[in-house]
């Protein structure tokens, strides 16, 4: 039986035609499969010293070549690529990939991987709490965050781990580094009062909708943006999670959600689906929140973030995370009746009545206020409590709703409205209407609106009929 070659040193075999072949691996591609270089001869020693020549040639610390004192930074590449990266999301790819590059391989990553020492990783983790920051030092510090040094950290040993079952060392040396501590971060939940004055500021920015159903629902903000209308039942309230938007080098992406209890089914009090029922009348795409700026596509992220922080802003709110949206949910849900489990369980997977209930109860809680349900809409849980009215008049900005146009006067006595969109054939048309006071180019503005709407979607969906006739 001939005996095993090393890892790193290239493969040896005798080929049907009788020449000898060696075969070493000189990187990976970005899917984790290896890339490889041969070379042949017709004697075994010759094919031996071409298969060296070969592997100086690449060079011997090459992402191919396995051997105990190569760069860490390059055992950190082999790692990353060949055994981590296939199972990673792509929006995780990033964040490692912007730890690896950004700041350990610059840092650590020229020391031979055998000789690398606690003592070293830990004066990398130093510096990089000292003066590690590239971006945003004069607003956040020049030192990396905690979590940031302790996701550095994690790599780093995640990594050394593998190279310990490869033989390649004998100790994994980030074992016992002394870490920054695990600070959670302090949850943060609107007041009842706070809730009235943000549902409030929510329907004079145009975004009471979706505030609405996420502080009814606890939802993922890249849940409730990647929501199309065929999941949900407006007859039943039932609304079907299973997908999520995210972003990837500036891209929306859609993507299942990163476990499978993730996949779940909510039910919407009725209220909640009269509203939404409403907005649906008003849109017209199959996302249930649309971009307002880019046609067929979510409502980004990152923009739903900002408008966090606007609504939040505007209703003199403390300002809070998206996710803490969720932990408003779970708190008025535990106040308002709904179990310590039950409450757990919709992060998980929730589809009975005792959800819907608590909605029901949360929905009530927001008050009877200009900027929250009609009153046809409530259904008071005990009608001689009832909540007090927000004294509360929202921010009324400079800029209008997207979809609502713009009014601008051209002299004491002529108005003009114009309205901006993009027709059925994806160009950007405009149409104007003038008149004498702004009260009138309002109200001829909006009939423009209405009108141009349904033309654009008459024409949509003759075009539609016409595709498929042919």
């Amino acid at each position: 039986m001939s005996k095993k070659r090393k890892s790193g040193e290239g493969t040896l075999r005798l080929r049907k035609d009788g020449r000898w072949e060696g075969r070493v691996v000189i990187g990976y591609r970005d899917d984790g499969l290896p890339i490889t270089k041969s070379v042949t001869a017709k004697e075994k020693e010759a094919c031996l010293q071409k298969l060296e020549t070969l592997k100086e040639t690449y060079g011997a610390h090459s992402a191919g070549r396995l051997v105990p004192d190569m760069p860490f930074g390059d055992w950190l590449l082999v790692w990353y690529t060949r055994f981590k990266k296939p199972s990673l999301r792509p929006t995780t790819q990033v964040n490692y990939e912007n730890q690896i590059e950004r700041h350990i391989r610059p840092d650590v990553g020229r020391i031979p991987l055998n000789r690398l020492t606690q003592n070293d990783l830990q004066q990398f983790y130093a510096r990089q709490k000292a003066g590690g920051r590239q971006f945003r030092a004069d607003r956040f510090g020049t030192g990396l965050s905690d979590q940031m040094i302790r996701a550095c950290h994690a790599l780093c040993r995640a990594s050394l781990e593998k190279a310990l079952t490869e033989g390649l060392i004998r100790v994994n040396p980030a074992v016992g580094c002394k870490l920054p501590p695990k600070k959670a971060r302090e949850m943060q939940v609107l007041t009842r009062e706070e809730m009235q004055r943000f549902i409030i500021q929510a329907k004079e920015d145009g975004c009471f909708e979706l505030f609405l159903l996420e502080l009814c629902t606890g939802m993922r903000r890249g849940e409730i943006a990647a929501l199309q209308w065929n999941d949900l039942d407006l007859q039943t309230g039932e609304l079907h999670i299973s997908r999520q938007a995210t972003t990837v080098d500036g891209k929306i992406q859609i993507y299942a959600p990163k476990t499978r209890s993730s996949i779940r089914t909510v039910r919407l009090p009725p209220a909640i689906t009269a509203v939404l029922a409403a907005l649906k009348e008003r849109t017209d795409s199959r996302w249930i929140f649309p971009s307002p700026v880019k046609e067929d596509s979510p409502r980004h992220p990152a923009a739903i973030r900002k408008l966090l922080g606007r609504t939040l802003e505007r209703a003199e709110c403390k300002h809070i995370r998206f996710h803490d949206l969720r932990h408003t949910f779970a708190t008025t849900a535990l106040q308002n009746g709904m179990d310590v489990k039950t409450t757990w369980n919709i992060y998980t997977h929730i589809t009975d009545d005792m959800q819907k209930n608590a909605a029901d109860k949360i929905e009530r809680g927001f008050g009877r206020n200009e900027g929250g349900l009609s009153e046809a809409e409530q259904t008071p849980a005990k009608p001689e409590k009832q909540p007090q009215r927000a004294k509360f008049e929202p921010y009324k900005g400079k800029y209008r709703k997207p979809g609502t146009g713009c009014v601008s006067e051209i002299n004491d006595h002529l108005f003009e409205g114009r309205y901006s969109p993009t027709n059925a054939y994806g160009k950007r048309i405009s149409k104007n209407i003038y008149a004498k006071t702004r009260e009138e180019c309002e109200e001829k503005l909006a009939e423009l609106i209405a009108q141009t709407k349904a033309e654009i979607a008459e024409e949509k969906k003759r075009l539609k009929a016409g595709k498929a006739a042919s």
